[in-house]
């Protein structure tokens, strides 16, 4: 028995697709997956129309997907995070209906709870075998862990592996199974490893950034949390980066062995696994090619699926157990509300990903941030955008100073007794303006073009769109 057959759009025919259907991708190729494009080629050759597209994230590489909703073939698009080629063109009112954004944690739970149905999934696979069994850790397309696409292959309807390395069955150490699968395509080409390094992943060499990473280490240390058993989340951003350099120096200075290392891993992350500093990483995406090799090679270096990272309604999550987390932010306001969805003229460029749900989550969710960025203040009376609410984000770190919010006084009592630079928020604003000016508030229409979900599937906030000149 074989479910191997012989194209896309043969596997889009058995699969039964119609129009108005909801189709799934993950994005653990990221800006370099070529599946999401190739399947909406099949589609669109094959004349099906009015998509409605769950895909984890949209990357910048997913340019198409303009043109498949100028067609009409993509009428409806969910996610958890978008880049800024597809993101303008909604901000600008491309679609009719609002693109829902959800948080890494509420997709899956959606999904499995039967509150987002998917009818067919596409599963990009690295390596797989001829009945399905699939895994991101080898081939020529690694990208490591498959973290997201687990929830979309278990509860569709109808799951469809597209892989560019079919290997002898079985495959040893698969990450999905094939009792999940129902065909699996061979194609030449999944996507560009090198696409997976998308964004910042080195340590910033700006001296604004490293002030900032030496605040957000030090903070960490007199926090009272940074102790044996620690466990930690950190983006892929250059300050952030270098915060956990910080903070891995701080921990080998003082012997300290943490627990895991949570979210998406990059080589730093690695690095500090491989120093002792934790006993595990949990990797629900690999940000990089160090990333790739370590989650192949070493056992402690473990794959874990989205809703094992932060779904709200799974009976535990990675999440409810992190002790500090350190995340960006386009801006955030007085009342500590984040937000990560748009920049500062409205425009889509980001979302939640993982954000709301580990500052949720976290003993202590810490936001870094320069105080301003192209002459714009960070820190705003009212945000944009409400992508996590400030009653779970605990501190705000700047290259001036710290800013606490008030219902963590415990902690700034603690940064104080450290020799911190602690603010309140409203003197980090102002010292912004007087820098920079007070800018004034762009001017947005009346079109709703995104639904931002919380976590728990309740609506966190709506984004409207900008006018074209």
């Amino acid at each position: 028995m074989s479910k191997l057959v012989k194209s896309i759009k043969e596997a889009i025919q058995l699969a039964g697709l119609k129009d108005g259907m909801t189709i799934s991708f993950h994005h653990h190729l990221r800006n370099g997956d070529m599946v999401a494009v190739m399947v909406m080629d099949a589609i669109c050759e094959l004349g099906i129309k009015d998509m409605n597209v769950n895909i984890s994230s949209v990357f910048d590489t997913h340019g198409p997907f303009i043109e498949y909703i100028r067609d009409g073939v993509i009428t409806g698009i969910e996610t958890d995070y978008m880049g800024g080629v597809v993101g303008r063109a909604v901000s600008e009112g491309i679609m009719d209906k609002p693109v829902t954004f959800r948080t890494h944690g509420g997709r899956p739970s959606d999904i499995i709870r039967g509150a987002s149905p998917i009818d067919v999934a596409f599963i990009a696979a690295p390596t797989a075998d001829c009945m399905g069994n699939c895994t991101g850790k080898i081939g020529k397309s690694a990208c490591g862990s498959l973290g997201y696409a687990f929830a979309d292959a278990m509860y569709a309807k109808k799951s469809i592996v597209i892989t560019d390395n079919l290997v002898e069955y079985p495959l040893i150490d698969y990450s999905i199974a094939e009792n999940y699968i129902d065909y699996v395509v061979a194609v030449d080409k999944i996507g560009e490893p090198s696409g997976i390094v998308s964004g910042t992943t080195k340590i910033t060499k700006d001296p604004v950034g490293l002030v900032i990473a030496d605040y957000a280490a030090r903070a960490i240390d007199a926090s009272g949390l940074l102790k044996d058993g620690f466990s930690f989340q950190t983006g892929a951003g250059g300050a952030s980066l270098a915060a956990a350099k910080y903070l891995k120096d701080i921990m080998m200075k003082k012997n300290i062995k943490g627990s895991y290392g949570l979210g998406g891993i990059t080589a730093y992350m690695v690095d500090m696994l491989n120093s002792g500093c934790f006993k595990a990483l949990y990797d629900v995406q690999c940000f990089d090619l160090d990333a790739v090799r370590s989650i192949r090679e070493n056992p402690n270096h473990m794959e874990v699926t989205a809703a094992h990272y932060a779904s709200p309604t799974a009976k535990s999550s990675a999440v409810d157990s992190l002790d500090v987390v350190i995340l960006g932010a386009t801006e955030i306001d007085t009342d500590f509300n984040v937000n990560v969805h748009t920049d500062s003229n409205g425009y889509i460029m980001g979302g939640s990903g993982g954000h709301s749900d580990t500052a949720a989550g976290a003993k202590m969710s810490m936001i870094v941030a320069p105080l301003s960025r192209a002459r714009l203040p960070i820190v705003v009376d009212k945000v944009l955008c409400k992508s996590t609410p400030g009653s779970t984000v605990d501190v705000l770190v700047t290259q001036r100073g710290i800013a606490v919010n008030p219902l963590r006084a415990d902690l700034a009592d603690r940064f104080k007794d450290a020799g911190l630079p602690v603010y309140d928020i409203h003197d980090l604003k102002a010292m912004a303006e007087q820098l920079n000016g007070t800018p004034k508030k762009p001017v947005l229409g009346d079109k709703i073009v995104a639904n931002v979900l919380y976590r728990d599937g309740t609506l966190l906030d709506t984004i409207k769109n900008v006018p074209v000149k």
